[in-house]
């Protein structure tokens, strides 16, 4: 049997027939939509789209919070041969649409009804697209628009027997998804991921994690993410679990204020977070631990300190005198971490995070309160999973293990296998390595030569072989002598270990030293200032904030933070930035990972000027000015 996602999600059809598949809230209760149900708007809706005119190999795009009719419609596009193209949310400019739409041929726009507002007008401005399709009952523009609603009870008047011969007919290599990546450089790449990709993915994924039929998980990230799709997705529908959707609102700000309470609300067993989520969650934990204040306090920062020591690194806790300390921390853990715990639900277990790297003392923090979070590495070329952490194998600090029936090397710039240890660039080969970038030969034969996928990451395996992801070769730092260090570990930690600081980007191209981008946290700035008892807006308040950032910073010179990283690459130079970082500014992207690129760019004047002896000076103009436009005198 050729192994499809049609035919994965029909074998578990056929297992879990009954069980509930996808949880959504409906009138301020989450109520089920078991898999059998699913399959039967599946097809029906899969008729209707074949009814409309939409043939095998056409390319369709899904842009849509997440939600049920997203998960029908893909696999209704699916079944019949199509391609899905998924897009973010979050792009918002006309010409980042239009690029994707006309790059990838898109016949067809499967949109939400808050999202349509984006594509109105496109179908009479892109001669390829022919018309959006709505999934909410909302004001429609007949001639170039039509409800979902619509489809589906055309579909269900036909015969499904050619929509599951349609399914049959998928073979395992065909494209099945074309997912664009961020652009952060030039024009963004679609890239094109079959369905034995996928289906091999989550085969490989299955290695590290064992995800029993009563599991469900609360689906926070973005739906065109590929860790949503092979993790939140399909994985859940081979093992027959569940999953809740985020109640959206009427706003994103919405859907970020409902994630805790749904959360609270669907007791998930697991959730799937990249380092950001982890990092709002650390931060409203500590938020109402501070909030309490006195004994309270003192007894979370004496389990912390207490739990750190006895779990080490995590596959390593216990060991030695700290086992002594194992019946105090069940008693922290029964009237303090457990408390913790029943804010996320009470069932938690871990989290897997993605993404970005995660910082070590964010893996801590969440491992003490007994909710490890492991920390994985991925790519979307590779469908993404490449390694984890999981409950078997975990080292914190690391990205885990490789996934079963995948080859991971690393390899030295002229392509010789490195050992254990040794830097290199990281290169995989598997059955879960994208066919290529759609309309772009050249970036494909520069990524994959002779079926390995280069990465572009640096990294090493360490000497129990779990796999240390250092960072992108484009984002390394390069001191004057040739000698290369990666940033991310540095600022992440700098965020981490200060309330003072939000954004950091560090930057050195074979220059005398090092220097950081920074954005301080607005509101721990102030608050600072006003217990300071001086007027925030003042010249000499901005002189105040910009002494206590350099006082973060330099506990990393000397002070507690002294040893934990090289001083050459920490910045001796701070420029503050106007703004924060973000994705309307373009300078985030989709997955939340800094364009530095586009902020070198942007601040290339400020940076340069970091260079001479004025600009080393914190207390410079550019500094002040920018302070004092972020506390809102400017």
């Amino acid at each position: 049997m050729e192994k499809t996602i049609p035919n994965l999600f029909e074998e578990s059809v056929g297992k879990y027939l009954d069980n509930p598949l996808i949880y959504e809230k409906k009138s301020g209760d989450y109520s089920p939509t078991t898999f059998k149900e699913v399959r039967t708007e599946v097809v029906d809706f899969a008729n209707g789209l074949l009814d409309i005119g939409i043939v095998k190999d056409d390319k369709v795009i899904l842009l849509s919070e997440g939600r049920k009719e997203w998960l029908i419609a893909e696999m209704a596009l699916l079944y019949i041969g199509a391609v899905v193209v998924p897009l973010s949310i979050k792009l918002n400019e006309a010409g980042d649409l239009k690029f994707r739409i006309k790059h990838s041929q898109s016949r067809y726009a499967i949109v939400s009804g808050r999202q349509a507002a984006k594509l109105k007008g496109m179908v009479n401005e892109i001669p390829t697209l022919l018309k959006l399709i709505v999934f909410d009952e909302v004001d429609i523009d007949e001639q170039s628009e039509i409800r979902y609603s619509e489809i589906l009870q055309q579909g269900k008047k036909l015969n499904s027997n050619r929509v599951l011969q349609m399914a049959k007919n998928v073979r395992q290599n065909d494209l099945a998804v074309i997912s664009y990546t961020s652009g952060t450089t030039a024009d963004p790449k679609g890239i094109m991921l079959s369905h034995r990709n996928f289906t091999a993915n989550v085969e490989q994924a299955e290695s590290l994690f064992e995800i029993p039929e009563w599991y469900t998980t609360l689906l926070i990230l973005p739906w065109d993410h590929s860790f949503a799709h092979t993790v939140g997705l399909y994985t859940i529908i081979l093992n027959g679990a569940s999953i809740s959707v985020v109640d959206p609102g009427k706003s994103g700000m919405d859907t970020l204020r409902n994630i805790p309470i749904n959360i609270k609300e669907t007791r998930p067993v697991f959730l799937l977070s990249v380092p950001a989520l982890a990092s709002n969650f650390r931060k409203n934990i500590e938020a109402g631990i501070n909030q309490k204040g006195g004994l309270a306090l003192k007894m979370f920062k004496h389990a912390m300190k207490l739990a750190y020591s006895y779990n080490k690194e995590g596959f390593n806790k216990g060991k030695g005198l700290s086992f002594l300390n194992k019946p105090l921390l069940q008693l922290y853990d029964k009237i303090l971490f457990s408390k913790i715990r029943d804010g996320f639900g009470g069932r938690l277990k871990f989290f897997v995070g993605g993404g970005a790297l995660l910082d070590i003392e964010l893996q801590r923090f969440f491992y003490a309160l007994g909710m490890p979070m492991y920390q994985g590495y991925g790519l979307t070329e590779a469908a993404p999973v490449i390694s984890s952490n999981s409950p078997a194998n975990h080292k914190m600090g690391t990205s885990g293990k490789p996934v079963d029936m995948l080859e991971v090397l690393i390899l030295d710039d002229k392509g010789n296998k490195l050992a254990n240890g040794e830097k290199g660039e990281i290169v995989v080969k598997g059955e879960n390595v994208m066919l290529g970038y759609w309309k772009n030969e050249n970036a494909t034969y520069e990524t994959i030569r002779d079926g390995w996928l280069h990465t572009g990451d640096m990294g090493y395996f360490d000497e129990d072989g779990y796999l240390m992801v250092l960072g992108r070769f484009k984002s390394l730092l390069i001191g004057n002598d040739g000698e290369k260090y990666s940033p991310e570990g540095i600022e992440e930690a700098i965020i981490q270990q200060s309330k003072f600081i939000d954004q950091c980007m560090l930057y050195n191209n074979q220059d005398a030293y090092t220097i950081g981008f920074l954005v301080p946290n607005q509101q721990a700035v102030r608050a600072f200032l006003k217990e300071s008892g001086m007027d925030a807006t003042t010249t000499k308040a901005a002189e105040e904030a910009l002494k206590l950032i350099n006082n973060e910073l330099n506990k990393y010179f000397k002070g507690e933070f002294q040893n934990m990283f090289p001083h050459r690459w920490l910045p001796s130079a701070i420029g503050i930035l106007p703004e924060a970082l973000t994705e309307e500014n373009k300078m985030i992207n989709s997955t939340m990972k800094m364009v530095r690129n586009k902020v070198i760019s942007t601040y290339k004047e400020q940076l340069h000027f970091l260079f001479t002896p004025e600009g080393k000076n914190i207390l410079n103009e550019t500094n002040i000015s920018n302070m004092r436009k972020l506390l809102g005198a400017g």
